[in-house]
């Protein structure tokens, strides 16, 4: 007897929700049309620029994928390192879906109560479909939480050696990325199909790796990938497996859809409306050039931090901050990005090669994706207590610079990944977790107000 599994999944959605009813709608329908079915989220979901998303914490993305009645989740680094760990620990509490991650645990090894590290799903014909996956090492934050992230393709390996002998067939949920998924493919050839995401790659009908059939369905949500299988029970073994992409744009999209958007919006809205402090002036943004915004989130970035210095892009601003009763919609609204604070420490000689490159004239007209930075241009380089004189010298604090002498930095995470400043990958860092860099517009806001 021959059995066709039909397995859908989505991937890497940041709260794009102008096409979650319609997905939503249409993973509804296939359900429907098929006898064994499995739904999907291979991470992301979440993404903290969302107002909706911010306002409930994620858990408003669990509400969606409860109603959507996926079946298995993974967690992206947005899941795993954009909440708290008190956050992040709660955020599945009303899941009717099960979250399967195998790479992950807290720092005492131990799995928290959350999640799974695999999972073995019987079809109601008896095919047992072993369930494993594996999110990307982004270490020192996940450390800095409270959790501890495994290497995952050797902890891959392990899972799947326990599980082998227990299952029919093997999928891999992967947040690695598509360099990962392949290293997978050719390192585990017990996986039957990988699930891919975090690099935003996709497959129009899949690739075969080893034997190994990859899918992937982009970004956004504008696409649902489905994966079908055909299982021969007498043999018990996979005959064919294939990948498909449907693109949301070529759905039929549910009559409700604009009004779902602006209820999403406004319970956002409302859980944000709490006011934090009162600004004694408006504060307007200027992407090219030093502002009152700027000098004002300067200062805050060095009394948060305590940094000798600090460097930052005019872009990150996405709103003027009016006067008076400033809310948390407010500060959302001025800097959605989920981007944490950080000191880098830098030898003078350092901090001379960091000025010259921050002079890149395409940086400020620079469309920057990714790297959690949620604005449109990079915009002019800002810097507090590090100036440069007209015969090249350098102060910082009001002291020329020394070039063998140590100085603490404060900029962004975004910066430490070694895109724009090479010397920052490797160079000491501290990361200020959870907080997010409107955290610390909030906290210096309360303080400036005090002393009023």
């Amino acid at each position: 007897m021959r059995e066709t599994i039909q397995i859908y999944h989505t991937n890497d959605l940041h709260s794009h929700l102008e096409n979650w009813s319609t997905i939503h709608q249409f993973l509804s329908e296939r359900r429907a049309m098929h006898d064994t079915c499995l739904i999907l989220d291979i991470g992301d979901h979440i993404d903290r620029s969302n107002i909706f998303t911010e306002g409930t914490l994620g858990r408003g993305n669990v509400e969606l994928l409860n109603a959507a009645s996926y079946d298995y989740v993974t967690i992206g680094n947005n899941e795993g390192i954009t909440l708290s760990h008190e956050e992040l620990e709660n955020l599945y509490n009303d899941a009717s879906f099960e979250v399967v991650v195998s790479n992950f645990t807290d720092q005492n090894g131990a799995i928290p109560s959350w999640m799974l590290p695999y999972k073995i799903h019987e079809t109601p014909s008896g095919i047992r479909i072993g369930i494993i996956a594996a999110t990307a090492d982004f270490g020192i934050y996940y450390e800095k939480l409270g959790w501890h992230i495994q290497e995952p393709i050797n902890r891959l390996k392990e899972v799947c050696e326990k599980m082998e002998n227990k299952v029919d067939i093997i999928l891999c949920m992967s947040h690695l990325g598509i360099s990962q998924d392949e290293l997978i493919s050719k390192q585990i050839p017990q996986i039957d199909v990988i699930f891919g995401s975090h690099t935003h790659h996709f497959f129009e009908e899949g690739k075969m790796v080893n034997g190994t059939l990859q899918a992937a369905a982009g970004k956004y949500g504008a696409y649902v990938g489905n994966v079908m299988f055909d299982y021969d029970h007498s043999c018990k073994r996979i005959i064919s497996k294939k990948a498909t992409l449907h693109p949301v744009e070529d759905l039929h999209k549910p009559a409700n859809d604009l009004e779902q958007l602006e209820t999403w919006k406004r319970i956002g809205e409302n859980k944000l409306a709490t006011i934090l402090f009162q600004n004694s002036i408006l504060l307007k943004k200027d992407w090219f050039h030093s502002s009152n915004m700027s000098d004002f989130f300067g200062e805050a970035l060095l009394a948060f931090t305590g940094a000798d210095c600090a460097m930052f892009p005019a872009g990150i601003f996405l709103t003027d901050l009016p006067k008076g009763n400033i809310t948390a919609s407010d500060l959302h609204k001025l800097l959605p990005h989920p981007i944490n604070p950080c000191v880098v420490t830098l030898t003078g000689a350092e901090l001379l090669e960091m000025i010259q490159l921050s002079k890149n004239e395409k940086w400020p007209l620079l469309e920057v994706k990714g790297l959690g930075f949620r604005g449109k241009y990079l915009g002019a380089m800002q810097f507090v207590d590090l100036t440069e004189q007209e015969n090249g010298d350098v102060y910082v604090k009001g002291e020329i610079l020394k070039h063998e002498k140590t100085y603490a930095l404060a900029t962004l995470d975004m910066f430490t990944f070694g895109y724009f400043f090479p010397a920052f990958k490797f160079a000491n860092k501290q990361y200020f977790m959870p907080e997010f860099i409107r955290d610390v517009m909030k906290w210096y806001g309360k303080q400036q107000e005090s002393k009023r």
